[in-house]
C-alpha cells in the first residue's frame, strides 16, 4: 500500500507560484500512478493533473494548462506540482493521489489512495 502526505500549499497574491510535493511511503510507488485533485469550499472535488508510473505522460484540466507542471521522482518516493501565475479562482485544498492501475488516471474513482490535502489561497 502507499501512504500519502502533502506539503508545500499557503498564501500568495495573484501571479505569484507555489510547489506543491507529495511524499509517499511504501515499497511499491514507482508502479502507481499519481494525480492532484482540488476542492473548493462548497464545490465538489475537481480534476487538476495526472501523470502514469514513469512518468512518459501527462494530462492536464483546461483551467490550469500552460500554468501548472506534473512530475514525480520514483527514487524519491515524491510527486510534485509546480504552480506558476496562480489565479484567485485556484484557490482550494489540494490532494495527491496514487493508484496501482495502468496509464491515466483522470478520474476520482481511478485512485485508491489520498493524502489529507494542503490549503493553497490564492488573494487578488
Amino acid at each position: 500500500q502507499v501512504q500519502l502526505v502533502e506539503s508545500g500549499g499557503g498564501l500568495v497574491q495573484a501571479g505569484g507560484s507555489l510547489r506543491l510535493s507529495c511524499a509517499a511511503s511504501g515499497r511499491t510507488f514507482s508502479r502507481y500512478r499519481m494525480g492532484w485533485f482540488r476542492q473548493a469550499p462548497g464545490k465538489e472535488r475537481e480534476f487538476v493533473a495526472a501523470t502514469t508510473w514513469t512518468g512518459d505522460r501527462t494530462y492536464y484540466a483546461d483551467s490550469v494548462q500552460g500554468r501548472f507542471t506534473i512530475s514525480r521522482d520514483n527514487a524519491k518516493k515524491t510527486g510534485t506540482l509546480q504552480m506558476n501565475n496562480l489565479k484567485p479562482e485556484d484557490t482550494a485544498v489540494y490532494y495527491c493521489a496514487a493508484d496501482a492501475g495502468y496509464g491515466l488516471g483522470l478520474s476520482a474513482s481511478a485512485y485508491a489512495y489520498w493524502g489529507q490535502g494542503t490549503q493553497v489561497t490564492v488573494s487578488s
